[in-house]
């Protein structure tokens, strides 16, 4: 059974804001359904685009087979940084899971599509809405 590190947040990402409580019992669910031994969470502080828990649990890649993180959007919205984590933990053999999404990145293929998920993230507050349009 794979140990993986949860990862959530102390502050709103992407104008949403779930408590930590909840958020653990989404990531614990996910890996009661994956077969994944779920090992604490750790909070990230609440300094806004602060990263640097994140920047620890990937430094505990070695002793751990992966990171479930509550949402893939509490990674670093900047495009290099989210490539450099991505880099490490394939690069590490390891796996990144995104719970409440329901994926996971193991390959170069799977990282795409998690990039593809927040190009469109990224776009939606730019489109508009349906009222607009009558």
């Amino acid at each position: 059974m794979s140990k993986v590190r949860g990862y959530i947040f102390s502050r709103p990402f992407m104008g949403e804001r779930v408590p930590q409580h909840v958020q653990n019992l989404v990531i614990r669910d996910y890996c009661k359904r994956n077969n994944l031994q779920y090992l604490l969470s750790a909070a990230e502080y609440a300094m806004s685009d602060c990263h640097l828990i994140l920047d620890q649990v990937l430094e505990e890649l070695n002793h751990i087979d992966g990171i479930v993180t509550y949402s893939l959007f509490q990674l670093p919205e900047d495009y290099a940084r989210r490539q450099n984590i991505y880099n490490m933990i394939l690069e590490s053999g390891r796996t990144l899971h995104c719970a409440v999404e329901g994926v996971s990145m193991q390959s170069h293929e799977e990282r795409d599509r998690l990039e593809t998920m927040w190009r469109v993230r990224q776009t939606l507050p730019q489109c508009l809405d349906c009222n607009w349009l009558n």
